[in-house]
């Protein structure tokens, strides 16, 4: 008689996970006889993707005008309201410095004092290698900002937003998002396998028809908007999202990366834009690379929610822990921000003046709020970076925003203003643009402009 086999190790281990997750313990698969080998095909070349070479074609169009190329281009001063490229210094509408904290000597005596008891690197996962003091100290700042009761921080926004929404809705949910969401919800919601919903831009309207029709077809739903929208410079209702989600049992979840240190008086973002108590949102999403000048993303809501994404979002658990001096620098400037309140005032004055000065010259600065966030529609695409390039030539930095980020009839120039743009400077690039529009709008096609002087 053969003796019994052992019930412990893997198939113990594997049964009580299972009884955890309410699921049977799986079975291996029954075996399949080996395939017959086949005929070896070679790998494609990259060269060969159709994306690939839509943006040849187009790099060699920009060529064939003289046009440089306005992306990836190399900066040798740090991230700010000036910045210095092949040697000359330019004025810089594409930094998301939005209070000049970016170098500020708190922030970096912070993350100099952090590398120096820690290092440059979390080493692994905070699973596997552990907590660093300052990754608490973020968590209880950012929590204690939105009024919450905890907070988790990740090493990318993106991330943060992917990581967050595929964990927390799966087949049978909903997620209901506004038009112009950032890419990394959908990417998110795409990836959670529950049903996604858009609805126009920042109309509550819509959202509630969308509710009303199709709420009752599923377990969970979350709503997902913005605080400030980082293509439009506008931003929500919150108050009115806050009603649907309650009326509809949804959980509403804001992206406030472009609203932290920008809406609200004192900048706390959108919940102090629009008098809502914070308490009333479910989950407050944000990033570290803007306003606190580091890099990373954060989710801040209560304390079930974040000890759930700890232990299954995948951007958590599976990703290394966020840098120390990267968490003592994002702390120090939350610190600053909330300290010195005048910054927010100055960036409001300045994007402020930079839509009066130019709505005066009859450009389309859209639905913006005049604050971190000010386009100017220009119309196609060509237009846009033929723009963006002879601003360049004027010692301006502003990118191009092109199809297929937005619509090809909205391609526009984005400005990014900070408290530490002056008065000047924002004067001397509106009245720059302005004259370049004008002269584009002169006479014949753009491209046989273009052409004639390229010859």
């Amino acid at each position: 008689m053969s003796a019994p086999k052992p019930s412990g190790g893997r198939e113990a281990l594997a049964g009580f996970v299972s009884a955890r997750l309410g699921k049977a313990p799986a079975r291996p698969a029954p075996a399949r006889p080996a395939a017959k080998p086949t005929a070896l095909v070679p790998a494609q070349e990259f060269e060969s993707l159709p994306g690939y070479k839509e943006l040849k074609l187009q790099r060699s169009a920009a060529e064939l005008i003289g046009l440089g190329n306005p992306f990836f281009r190399m900066h040798d001063a740090k991230a700010g309201a000036t910045t210095r490229i092949d040697g000359e210094t330019l004025i810089n509408f594409s930094s998301y410095d939005y209070l000049g904290l970016n170098g500020h000597p708190e922030v970096s005596a912070a993350a100099q004092e952090a590398i120096v008891a820690y290092g440059t690197s979390a080493s692994a996962s905070r699973i596997v290698a552990g907590e660093r003091p300052g990754h608490v100290a973020l968590e209880r700042a950012l929590a204690a900002h939105y009024e919450t009761e905890a907070c988790i921080v990740m090493v990318s926004g993106h991330a943060t937003n992917v990581a967050t929404i595929a964990a927390l809705m799966e087949a049978g949910d909903v997620i209901y998002h506004d038009a112009l969401i950032h890419n990394s919800v959908v990417t998110g919601a795409q990836l959670s396998g529950a049903q996604r919903r858009s609805f126009a831009h920042n109309d509550l309207g819509a959202l509630e028809s969308l509710l009303h029709a199709t709420r009752h077809e599923h377990r969970r739903a979350l709503i997902v908007i913005e605080g400030l929208y980082s293509m439009d410079g506008d931003a929500p209702d919150l108050a009115g999202f806050v009603a649907l989600k309650e009326r509809y049992g949804c959980w509403l979840m804001v992206d406030d990366a472009h609203g932290l240190g920008v809406l609200g008086r004192e900048g706390h973002g959108l919940h102090e834009q629009c008098g809502v108590d914070p308490r009333s949102v479910d989950i407050w999403m944000g990033t570290l690379s803007k306003t606190l000048s580091a890099c990373g993303g954060y989710v801040a809501g209560c304390a079930a929610l974040v000890e759930y994404l700890k232990c299954t979002a995948g951007g958590f658990v599976y990703s290394v822990g966020m840098s120390p001096p990267l968490a003592a620098a994002a702390t120090a400037a939350l610190a600053v921000m909330r300290r010195e309140p005048e910054r927010v005032e100055r960036l409001r004055r300045n994007g402020h003046l930079f839509v009066a000065e130019a709505r005066a010259r009859g450009l389309d600065t859209g639905f913006s709020l005049g604050l971190a966030v000010v386009p100017v529609i220009i119309g196609d695409s060509l237009r846009a970076v033929t723009l963006s390039d002879r601003l360049f030539k004027r010692g301006i930095n502003v990118q191009p925003i092109i199809h297929p980020a937005v619509p090809e009839r909205s391609s526009r120039l984005r400005f990014f203003m900070t408290s530490e743009h002056t008065a000047e400077q924002i004067r001397t690039t509106v009245a720059a643009l302005a004259e370049e529009v004008e002269e584009l709008n002169r006479g014949g096609s753009l491209v046989e402009r273009l052409m004639a002087r390229r010859s």
